[in-house]
């Protein structure tokens, strides 16, 4: 299911981040979706695709396909900005997510 126009931002940063992951990786896919943990309930989860499941929107970027599951973009994933910040002693994808109602302490896991 094609989608050209989800809500949804990649940085610069975190474009260039997935296009080496997915080069290392031999992949021209990465699928964002949701899980259920951490103390605050969801977490977000980054997988590696050969092709897209049969739930799942998609939207190209320069070198890569990102698939979301619809499900989880209609219930929490719409409108979500996802940035790659790196310095001398952690790197990570930081997403800002206007869906969301809290967050653990440590900003691994949230809440809708």
């Amino acid at each position: 299911m094609a989608s050209d126009h989800m809500e949804i931002e990649l940085t610069d940063a975190a474009c260039e981040r997935v296009r080496t992951l997915l080069n290392e990786a031999g992949k021209n896919a990465i699928r964002l979706s949701l899980k259920e943990a951490g103390c605050s309930g969801l977490e977000y989860v980054f997988d590696f695709a050969d092709e897209p499941g049969k739930d799942d929107l998609q939207v190209r970027f320069e070198g890569f396909t990102l698939l979301v599951d619809a499900d989880d973009y209609e219930k929490a994933l719409k409108g979500v900005r996802i940035d790659y910040q790196q310095d001398l002693l952690s790197a990570a994808f930081v997403f800002e997510n206007p869906n969301k109602t809290g967050e653990c302490g440590c900003g691994k896991s949230f809440t809708i």
